[in-house]
This record gives structure tokens, C-alpha cells and sequence, in this order.
């Protein structure tokens, strides 16, 4: 690595911490930061604290929020009666863009993973389990990502919510639309078969 004066060596030190920036990108994002006008930079500066010091989670979803309650839980348009059930509070965002789902959310904050340490009392499952009490809902979709810890997560919630009499649903998995069949891998193509619906 070439030697860059401190301050620029540290800059594109803590800028490679970030998921997926390397080296070379990291140094880019470094230059251009060097040659940006001052205010620029200073908007940057005091947005990355604005991230820090002014959000938390949802006192009731566990969302990320600037407020005590996330803009969804205050919605009063939202259906109440309907909660899906994500791992993170980006997962939000591609359910969102869909504009066809209108309940409310709860963020679990991760999967379950016994390879990493992580059981159900390390995940906001019994924030869920208290809202269920409080609130009248009738359905739990389970849109946890479709990978070994999402799977272990959404059979383990399942188990966990059918007792208490709440219709419990899973996203459907599959083949994605405009793609083609020769490019699935057999997981994919038995949750597209397994997951099948009458035409």
C-alpha cells in the first residue's frame, strides 16, 4: 500500500471498515472526500452523527425510528390485525416498494444461528410474543430470508405462534419472475414447486 499522510491514511482506514468497500474503493471515496468543498463535507459529517445521535428503535416494532414509535406503527391507516415479521430493519424496504402489503412490522434483529452463537433469547421474539397479547392480530406472515438461519428462524416462530391460534404464513419462495428455469438450483426449483398455487 502506498504511503498516504496520516490523516488520509486513517480516513481510508475507517472508510474500508465498511461492508463491501475495498482497498482501492476506499481510497476513491477517501480522494474525492479531500477534494470536495469544505460544507460538503461537513453535511456528510453531520449526517453520519445525525445517524447516531438521533436514531433508535421503535418502542414497538423495533424499527429504526426518530421517534418513540416508527412512522408504520403510528400509520392509523395500517391493518393492525396483520404483522410481518422481518430479520432486519432494511428488510422493510423491499416489502415497502411492493405497496401491496399494509400491516405493521417487527424487526427480530437477526436469525437464529447456533453456528454464530445466536439462539431465539438473542432475537426481540418476546417483544412479538407481548404485542400479540396487546393487540388483536389474526395473521403473522414470516419473511425471514430464504437461507438456513431464515428458515430455522420462521419454523421456529411457527411453532412457537400456532398455539395461540394466529394464522402463521410464510412468503413464498422461488423461481423469480423473467428469469428461466435452466438457471434454478434444485432448492429453489422444489420451494417453486413446493410453493405452487392453482391458475
Amino acid at each position: 500500500m502506498p504511503d498516504f499522510a496520516e490523516p488520509l491514511a486513517r480516513l481510508i482506514l475507517e472508510i474500508k471498515r465498511l461492508p463491501g468497500i475495498g482497498q482501492k474503493s476506499a481510497q476513491r471515496i477517501a480522494f474525492h472526500i479531500l477534494r470536495a468543498q469544505r460544507e460538503d463535507v461537513e453535511r456528510l459529517s453531520a449526517a453520519l452523527l445525525d445517524v447516531k445521535d438521533k436514531l433508535g428503535l421503535c418502542a414497538v416494532c423495533n424499527n429504526i425510528s426518530d421517534a418513540e414509535v416508527c412512522l408504520y406503527c403510528r400509520d392509523p391507516h395500517r391493518d393492525r390485525h396483520k404483522i410481518c415479521v422481518v430479520e432486519e430493519p432494511h428488510n422493510l424496504v423491499p416489502i415497502e416498494t411492493t405497496r401491496t402489503f399494509n400491516g405493521l412490522y417487527h424487526v427480530l434483529h437477526g436469525s437464529i444461528s447456533p453456528l454464530r452463537g445466536i439462539g431465539p433469547e438473542q432475537l426481540r421474539i418476546k417483544e412479538l410474543l407481548n404485542r400479540l397479547h396487546e393487540a388483536d392480530v389474526e395473521e403473522i406472515i414470516l419473511a425471514t430470508n430464504p437461507t438456513v438461519e431464515g428458515e430455522a428462524t420462521a419454523v421456529y416462530l411457527a411453532r412457537l405462534l400456532k398455539p395461540l391460534g394466529i394464522r402463521v404464513t410464510r412468503i413464498a419462495m422461488g423461481i423469480p419472475v423473467g428469469s428461466d428455469l435452466e438457471y434454478a438450483d434444485e432448492v429453489t426449483m422444489s420451494k417453486s414447486l413446493e410453493n405452487r398455487r392453482e391458475m
